[in-house]
Parts: structure tokens; C-alpha cells; sequence
């Protein structure tokens, strides 16, 4: 069974091709300075449309996490258990990810974590975070 797979659309397209080079890139507002993920058309903070895909650091802080023991289904059967992170990304947005290299039981408040780009695809590369 295949798991379900991001489609780029024109707001995220910059964002898939930047992980699929090893880049975590964010969408920074030439009006308010705002930086934002998850990508789209319009700055969510002054509405303006002057903004710009820039290399993020790819390290953060989790905020949250909880572990998942049931799989959703059964594409993800093997992978059980897994951590869920929501992660506080240096720059400033939140992304919400998985973790990697480790036990999900090792996850914990504020620990620091680093970008991982896991390529699935010739055209698609998950973001995913292990321990800093």
C-alpha cells in the first residue's frame, strides 16, 4: 500500500522544489517582515503580496509532540509507533513534522532538532527533524 503524497500547487511548488535540493525554505514578506509556512499567495500578517522563498536554518525546538501507536492506516502499519512533532523553527513559523534517527519515546519538550529532507520521490522530499 502507498502512503498519500504532498501535491504541489502554485503557492507551494518554490517550497517542494527547495526540499527536493536539501532546502528548507520559507516565505518571507518584503512588507511586514513576517516569515511564514506553510506557503501561500499572501502574507497572513499584513496581507501583502511582496513576498520571497529564503533558505531557513532547518533547526528549531519542539514545542509539542505526541507519539502514535495506532497506525491511520495501513500504509503506515510498519512505522508505528511515531512521534508527531510541532516544531518551533529558529525563523519564527511552526512546522508540524515526524521524527527520525531515534526511539519516539526519546522526544521531549524543547529538545532541539535538525532538519532531515527524506527524498520519497523523485519529485518529493519530506521535511522531517531528528535530535540537534
Amino acid at each position: 500500500m502507498k502512503k498519500p503524497m504532498p501535491a504541489p500547487d502554485a503557492d507551494s511548488a518554490a517550497f517542494w522544489r527547495g526540499m527536493r535540493d536539501g532546502a528548507l525554505l520559507l516565505q518571507h514578506c518584503g512588507d511586514c517582515g513576517n516569515v511564514q509556512y506553510y506557503q501561500q499567495a499572501m502574507c497572513r500578517e499584513c496581507g501583502g503580496e511582496n513576498l520571497a522563498h529564503r533558505g531557513a536554518s532547518g533547526r528549531g525546538k519542539v514545542h509539542s509532540f505526541s507519539v502514535v501507536h495506532r497506525a491511520p492506516g495501513p500504509a503506515f502499519k510498519a512505522d508505528v509507533p511515531y512521534a508527531v512533532l510541532l516544531v518551533d523553527l529558529e525563523e519564527g513559523p511552526r512546522i508540524i513534522s515526524t521524527y527520525t534517527g531515534g526511539k519516539p519515546e526519546d522526544v521531549v519538550f524543547d529538545m532541539e532538532v535538525m532538519l532531515v529532507c527524506e527524498k520519497v520521490s523523485d519529485e518529493i522530499t519530506l521535511p522531517r527533524f531528528r535530535r540537534a
